[in-house]
């Protein structure tokens, strides 16, 4: 009894860190790029379709995700495009501190968080982590590309972005871009939010 109270107190709490932390998806089709605003309007975030890269943690679907995301300066008119890895994993904390193309190129990799989910019984995480991704690498991916990410505890994540999804989430952007009034003169702005 005290075991299954303790998994459904974990999923309670990993349901509750994913869902703050997740970027904000619409529910009208889960297959369409969503477009958001945040930091007041400051960014427009364009969140690609969630991908399973891994079983659901303890049964919760939103855990073990990646998709595409790209930022909007709505001043600038800058934009910074992510891989966003959601990994919820029981054992000890693995640690994601790096990524690369498959074919051996650094990303920049950008830690998001670290949670603890609980430690009775052993101990559960959630991280959230992304790689950089330069516009001009998406743009000349037509045949998709996979990123490695590692960890300091030894272990490696290959996610595949399909060029489907590279093609919807440019296209997504294009528009986006067009669809903002001229800015004048470009001033430096902040960094994208993580």
């Amino acid at each position: 009894m005290r075991r299954s109270a303790v998994a459904v107190s974990a999923a309670i709490l990993l349901a509750g860190c994913a869902s703050i932390a997740a970027p904000p998806l619409a529910a009208q089709n889960p297959n369409a790029v969503q477009v958001s605003q945040q930091q007041g309007g400051k960014f427009i975030v364009l969140a690609g379709p969630k991908r399973r890269h891994g079983e659901p943690y303890l049964g919760i679907a939103s855990t073990n995700f990646d998709l595409l995301r790209s930022f909007i300066d709505t001043r600038t008119g800058e934009v910074a495009h992510q891989l966003y890895v959601q990994d919820s994993y029981g054992g000890p904390t693995r640690h994601w501190n790096a990524a690369r193309l498959a074919s051996g190129q650094t990303l920049r990799f950008l830690p998001i968080t670290v949670s603890e989910v609980t430690c009775e019984n052993g101990c559960s995480y959630a991280e959230e982590f992304a790689a950089a991704l330069p516009e001009p690498l998406l743009r000349s991916s037509p045949q998709g590309l996979a990123v490695v990410f590692t960890s300091r505890s030894g272990n490696e994540k290959t996610i595949a972005v399909a060029p489907d999804l590279i093609a919807q989430q440019l296209a997504a952007v294009d528009g986006a871009r067009a669809a903002r009034p001229a800015a004048a003169a470009p001033a430096p702005g902040p960094a994208p939010p993580r």
